[in-house]
Formats: C-alpha cells, sequence, structure tokens
C-alpha cells in the first residue's frame, strides 16, 4: 500500500511539472524533465525567484558543466569573500556552506537546491551592496532618502549579459568617496589589531604651560594618531599646541589649541569607534543616487557647512545652521532639485510654530511679535484688534501669520527653493551671531547660511554676466521677486561623521542627532562584524 502511494505522488508531481513545462519549446528526455522538476521543487515558496527561472527555461544558473557557469561561480565566489572589505554581512551569504554544498552537490536534486541556494546569495548580495543593507527610514524617520532598489529579474540579466567579474565589481557605489572609504577602513582595522590608540587621556583640561602624566598621555595619543611626531617632552609645548589645532580641525572643533571637555572627549574615541562610523558612511554611501549632478549642493548636516560642487571639484563653501535636535526640529536627509531663488522673501509661518510658539503668546499679549501679520484664509490682513486670542486653541485657531520681506525677516533677504513636502529650504537670516558656534543645531529644520549672497552668486554665474549686480539690483528694491535658475541643481541633504576630505583625507564629525550610532547597531544586528574593540 505504502508503495503505491509513494508511486502515486511521483506520478502526480511529474504530471504537473509536465503540466508547467509542456509549453516550453525545446524540452529533452526524461532526465531533462527530471532536472526540471527538481529545480521546481527548489522554488517551492519564492514566486519572484520562480519567474526569474521560467523566464530562462527553468535552467541552472550557477551549477552547470559548462565556463560560462564556472565564471559565474568563480565571480560569485570571489565577491562574497570580499564582503567584509564592504562593510556587509558576510554571515548572510553562507559562502562557506555554498562552497561545501558545490562539493557535495552530486546528483540533479542537489544541483538544483545548490543553483537557486546561490542565486538567493547573489541577490542579497547585490542589494546589499548596491543599494545598502538597511532600510533607511526604519532606522530613523528623519531619513527619507527614496532608494531606487533594483529588480531582481534586471540583477540576473545583467550577470548573464557579460563578464560576471565586472558585472559584480560595478554593483558597489564607484563613487573616489566610497574609494576612499573602503581604504581608511583597512587602515583603521590594522590600528584597531594593533591595540588602537593607547590608554585615553584622564583629565578635564589640559592647557599651554602643562606638564605631568596627563599631558604624557595626551603626547602618545597625539603620537600614535599621527598627529605629533615621537617627542620626548612631558610639557604642553607650542608643538604639542599644533597637534592639538591639527586635530581639533580634522574633528569640526574650535581650533583654540586647548584640550577642553569636548576635544578629548572626541580624542579619546576608540579606534574602533571610528571604524564604525567609517563602515556606516559605506552603507549611506550606498543609499545615495549614483549619479550626483556634474554641478550639485551638498550639506552635510554633521559638519554644518552647505557645499556647492562642479565636476567633482568643492568650488563654494559657507557656515550653515541646521535644525535642533528636538523631535519635531531635525533636518531630514533627502536629495531633490533646486529650481529658483526667492530675493526679499516674505516668510510664511509654518503652522506648528504660530499654534506652538506664537499663539500661547498672542493669548497673553496681542502686540507680541508686532512684526509678524496675521492673516485670514484667503491672505488678507486682519486687525490684531479684531482677534479673540483666547477664544481659539491650537486646533480651532483660524488664521495664519507671516512676516513681510525685510532685514528682521527670519528667512533673511533670500531663500534657495528645491520644493519638497519636507518644506526645507536654505536661506539667510538675521541671526548672524550662530554661525560662530561650534555646533550650530538651532533651527526649525530648514538650513540657515553665513554667506547667502556669495552663495546666490556662485548659483546665478552661470546665467549672468554679473551675478553680483544682478542680485543687488533686485534686493535694493526690497521686493519679493522670484529668479529661476536656467539650470535646476541637485540637492543632497547628508549626514556624515566620517568625512573623506577632497585630497582623499579621512576626518570625523559628532553625531549631532545620534542616526550614526542607530544604523551602528541595526547594521551589527544584520550581521556587519567589526574587529574587536581596541582604544
Amino acid at each position: 500500500m505504502h508503495r503505491r502511494m509513494q508511486i502515486g505522488w511521483k506520478t502526480l508531481l511529474f504530471c504537473g511539472a509536465m503540466a508547467i513545462f509542456g509549453a516550453l519549446p525545446g524540452l529533452g528526455g526524461a532526465a531533462e524533465m527530471g532536472a526540471r522538476v527538481h529545480m521546481a521543487q527548489a522554488l517551492r515558496g519564492d514566486a519572484q525567484l520562480a519567474d526569474i527561472y521560467r523566464n530562462r527555461g527553468y535552467d541552472v544558473i550557477w551549477t552547470g558543466a559548462g565556463p560560462e557557469h564556472q565564471a559565474r561561480r568563480a565571480a560569485l565566489f570571489a565577491a562574497l569573500d570580499g564582503a567584509d572589505l564592504h562593510g556587509l554581512p558576510a554571515v548572510r551569504y553562507d559562502l562557506a556552506g555554498l562552497q561545501a554544498d558545490l562539493k557535495a552537490a552530486d546528483d540533479p536534486k542537489a544541483r538544483a537546491a545548490l543553483d537557486v541556494a546561490m542565486t538567493r546569495s547573489f541577490l542579497r548580495y547585490a542589494r546589499d551592496i548596491q543599494t545598502g543593507v538597511v532600510i533607511p527610514s526604519r532606522i530613523d524617520s528623519g531619513i527619507v532618502r527614496q532608494i531606487d532598489y533594483a529588480d531582481r529579474q534586471d540583477l540576473v540579466a545583467g550577470l548573464m549579459a557579460g563578464d560576471p567579474h565586472a558585472y559584480l565589481a560595478g554593483l558597489a557605489p564607484q563613487s573616489s568617496d566610497y574609494r576612499a572609504l573602503m581604504k581608511h577602513k583597512l587602515l583603521l582595522e590594522r590600528v584597531v589589531a594593533r591595540g588602537g590608540w593607547g590608554r585615553p587621556v584622564r583629565s578635564d583640561t589640559l592647557r599651554p604651560g602643562d606638564s605631568g602624566p596627563a599631558v604624557v598621555a595626551l603626547r602618545d595619543r597625539l603620537v600614535r594618531m599621527g598627529y605629533l611626531r615621537r617627542t620626548p617632552t612631558a610639557h604642553y609645548d607650542a608643538t604639542m599646541q599644533s597637534a592639538v589645532q591639527a586635530f581639533q580641525a580634522a574633528h569640526g572643533l574650535e581650533t583654540d589649541g586647548v584640550a577642553g571637555p569636548g576635544t578629548l572627549a572626541e580624542l579619546n574615541r576608540s579606534a574602533h569607534h571610528r571604524l564604525a562610523a567609517v563602515v556606516v558612511a559605506m552603507e549611506r554611501e550606498r543609499w545615495l543616487p549614483r549619479d550626483l549632478g556634474a554641478r550639485h549642493i551638498k550639506v552635510n548636516l554633521t559638519d554644518f557647512h552647505a557645499q556647492i560642487m562642479d565636476d567633482g571639484k568643492l568650488t563654494y563653501e559657507t557656515r550653515s545652521v541646521i535644525g535642533k535636535n528636538t523631535d519635531d526640529r531635525r533636518t531630514p536627509e533627502f536629495s531633490d532639485v533646486m529650481d529658483h531663488m526667492v530675493i526679499n522673501p516674505t516668510w510664511y509661518v509654518p503652522r506648528s510654530i504660530v499654534t506652538k510658539e506664537y499663539l500661547p503668546k498672542l493669548k497673553r499679549n496681542r502686540n507680541a511679535h508686532s512684526y509678524l501679520e496675521i492673516t485670514d484664509s484667503r491672505g488678507r490682513k486682519v486687525s490684531r484688534g479684531a482677534v479673540n486670542f483666547a477664544a481659539y486653541s491650537a486646533r480651532s485657531f483660524p488664521y495664519a501669520m507671516r512676516q513681510p520681506p525685510g532685514k528682521r525677516n527670519a528667512l533673511g533677504r533670500v531663500k534657495f527653493m528645491f520644493p519638497n513636502k519636507y518644506n526645507i529650504y536654505l536661506h539667510d537670516t538675521p541671526q548672524k551671531s550662530l554661525f560662530a558656534r561650534e555646533s550650530r543645531a538651532f533651527s526649525h529644520g530648514c538650513i540657515r547660511l553665513n554667506e547667502p549672497y556669495d552663495f546666490a552668486y556662485a548659483l546665478l554665474a552661470l546665467q549672468q554676466d554679473d551675478p553680483e549686480g544682478y542680485f543687488q539690483s533686485i534686493l535694493v528694491t526690497e521686493k519679493e521677486r522670484r529668479v529661476d535658475l536656467d539650470q535646476p541643481v541637485p540637492v543632497h541633504l547628508i549626514y556624515r561623521t566620517a568625512v573623506i576630505t577632497p585630497r582623499g583625507g579621512l576626518e570625523f564629525r559628532r553625531d549631532v542627532y545620534g542616526r550614526d550610532a542607530a544604523i551602528g547597531a541595526a547594521l551589527a544586528a544584520a550581521g556587519v562584524a567589526l574587529p574587536r574593540a581596541g582604544g
């Protein structure tokens, strides 16, 4: 009875396979049909993968005997073997398991199962190295970057179309930043393996003229980090002060030459901590568009600077202020396109600011913030004396507020627009004193520029013979005017605590919003392994 049931099940499976494959051209004999049945079994439960193999007539991709199969296997194994170089979770791809299964796969059923397993590993690897291991929006709601994930069919088609080694190598970002990050990752791994940068410096503040054990520890750490030549001095002399200033400059700190609490906190970061920042930066690079634009604007939020890049070179840079580190003010990360600027802008106060900040003050004093106009739903100015502010809640308040153009306008004298649903843009500000601060996270989310006029001149230089004269001629009218950019400019709001300099060096910035720490934890949970921590 059991024997008859077994035969019946095999017959049923065979007939089902005939139904699946019968319409396909070129089917061979029973052996070929049996191989396809084994492939169908291996693909059960994965409709997307089944579609990929169906389009190939259920032929194998990796485990055939031909030279093209051998080349694909070799390319895949080499790529997976180098996953650690890219800061990827090698455990996800199970290289050792695939290699062991390849040696043991001595029948069609095992080869079919292995072929499917190799395709799954290839697709996992391809997605991870091309567009990132983690999904950004799941890490932090402020990372709203749109990522174009490749279609799985297209990935397999690309692999099959040419040299598999070249194709797999081309999946990683090809930017100079990514290549530099890979180089510095290797260098930091060597530092960690050697035990790091030595013992931390135990002190509150060290100044020029100081001496003692803490100064010796500072000296030794600066030497091991490469900021100071070997010296027997135990005094905080001019040479050590210069080394501290160099360290401060490379970490976005005030270069006063004093090793205060902020400087020492960064100096005492372990090599392992810095290595993790580099790995996070590599992941972030995978999230960016491959083509940033020949001319583009880049704002690294952690660096508090806005830059104009032309053909990979920095052509203009100014200090910036970013959103305050609170839930409703942090500046989001995304890419968009700047298409115009507004000179002498009106500030239309966001409703969240109107109801949370201004309405409570207006209830106490109707003349509070008298420089702001109250407007109705049609944009008409409303007399403050005609409004009983105390009668309204944040939800029921029916009015809007705006600030006319002028020197005191919250947006300053110009704003730069890349229309987006987050209502984020770059703009001038009358609060110039904030740009002297070391850490500049003070805004409601938009990005304030220290030298907005020069920024405007740089943008207008491509379409005006005299960009400064043109800009100033509009500015003096004190009337709002929109100026379109003849060539819209991509804008990339990024967040990097490990920063590649124009010459390929490596610098670090503070994790202002704690986003990189969250990404690092997510990468570790996904299986990204770093060498054991060093000092």
